[in-house]
């Protein structure tokens, strides 16, 4: 993928400039507010145009577009709600939404991209430690304002600046590469992703006579699973809730006890993603929200899961306010179903590229995960600079 100029050497001058940070670089926390204007947009998101001239920036991940600007200027953009306290970096004409923040005018101490990344690194870390509530649903102007912003050598603006632009040429040359290995590595996916469906298309069509059809109520047994209060789902595993538990989109979370053991399918029967097959072999729960399917003695499970993962029972849901599947209709359905032996040997075909498109273990998306957190791990390790932040309480 990349030459060693970018392994190597590159990480470990990223690490000597932190080093030299950490070591003792004086430093002075200033906050957020001190540095820049802070203001908030004026329009509602649903003022945007589809084919606008200029960025609107509302909360969500991408901005809109508009056919208007109140600023036209270098700025980071704050999402005050929804996505928050993600941040963007912009320069031009632009709009902005009411809950999103608008910083500009920045002080003359700062590089803006410089503080770009300090924002981006720690500032929803922040505002989640400084609020008493249980849950932030939004920023607090007074919360923002008081983010607490290093600046080294405060004495010298010209090496302040110095180290401040050396910090910004590693962290948007690191950005580089890792968006160039992201969006090679989401490449092949994708190639792989069409690689599996056409072989998948190719291995489950069959001519006219030449494989027998049952219907999903012949060869499978399918029951709803079991309810369980959402008060008993954790969102993570740990204290004794050890079991995945699947709804209607897949896994919940994780609870104490399991209402199944062994392998089966799960097809999500409510929700707007219902028809999901999941492949699920071990201890689990199964709520009502999920259909547990268990396959007779002449289908393979793994078969199964292809077959029935190429039929997008998604289609098949109701059209109404909350999308649900029949177990009935489901039972109605028909597959084919060719000898066993052939069977198992479609199957590992398929399961080769399978695990490569999907398995977060295994295979790619994993890749693109790791890179991205190593990215994250080497941003927040430049950026340690020794605490000394002012001990103010924020309430958001």
């Amino acid at each position: 993928m990349h030459t060693d100029e970018h392994g190597c050497g590159f990480l470990e001058k990223l690490l000597d400039l932190s080093a030299e940070q950490a070591g003792g670089a004086e430093v002075e926390w200033v906050a957020l507010g001190e540095l820049c204007t802070i203001q908030t947009g004026k329009l509602n998101a649903n003022a945007s145009d589809a084919d606008g001239k200029f960025a609107f920036f509302t909360t969500a991940r991408e901005p809109s577009r508009i056919n208007r600007y109140r600023w036209d200027t270098e700025a980071l953009l704050i999402a005050g709600n929804a996505n928050i306290g993600e941040v963007k970096h912009f320069e031009g004409k632009f709009e902005a939404y009411q809950r999103t923040y608008v910083l500009t005018s920045f002080n003359d101490e700062v590089n803006v991209k410089f503080l770009y990344y300090c924002v981006a690194a720690n500032l929803k870390k922040y505002l989640e430690s400084h609020t008493k509530k249980a849950a932030m649903t939004y920023i607090v102007l007074s919360s923002l304002k008081s983010f607490p912003i290093p600046i080294p050598c405060p004495d010298n603006p010209e090496k302040s600046l110095a180290i401040q632009a050396e910090i910004v040429r590693i962290l948007d040359t690191f950005t580089e590469l890792t968006t160039e290995l992201t969006t090679e590595l989401t490449t092949e996916l994708t190639a792989r992703k069409k690689q599996y469906n056409y072989y998948r298309d190719q291995l489950l069509t069959f001519e006219e006579g030449e494989v027998d059809w049952k219907t999903l109520g012949e060869v499978f047994q399918m029951r709803a699973g079991q309810h369980i209060s959402a008060s008993k789902i954790m969102d993570n595993a740990g204290d004794g809730h050890i079991y995945p538990c699947f709804g209607g989109n897949g896994i919940r979370g994780y609870v104490q006890e399991k209402s199944h053991e062994g392998e089966y399918l799960l097809i999500g029967r409510q929700g707007a993603l219902c028809g999901n097959v999941h492949r699920m072999k071990g201890q689990f729960y199964a709520t009502e929200h999920a259909v547990v399917v268990v396959p007779n003695r002449e289908i393979n499970i793994d078969w199964a899961f292809h077959v029935l993962t190429l039929m997008n029972l998604n289609k098949y849901k109701s059209q109404s306010a909350q999308p649900g599947l029949a177990v009935g209709k489901l039972q109605g359905l028909e597959i084919p179903v060719p000898s066993l032996t052939k069977q198992a040997r479609i199957v590992a075909i398929l399961d080769k590229f399978d695990t490569l498109t999907h398995s977060i273990s295994e295979g790619l998306p994993r890749e693109i995960d790791l890179r991205q957190k190593q990215y994250e791990y080497y941003r927040d390790l430049l950026l340690n600079f020794p605490k000394s932040e002012p001990q103010t309480e924020i309430v958001a």
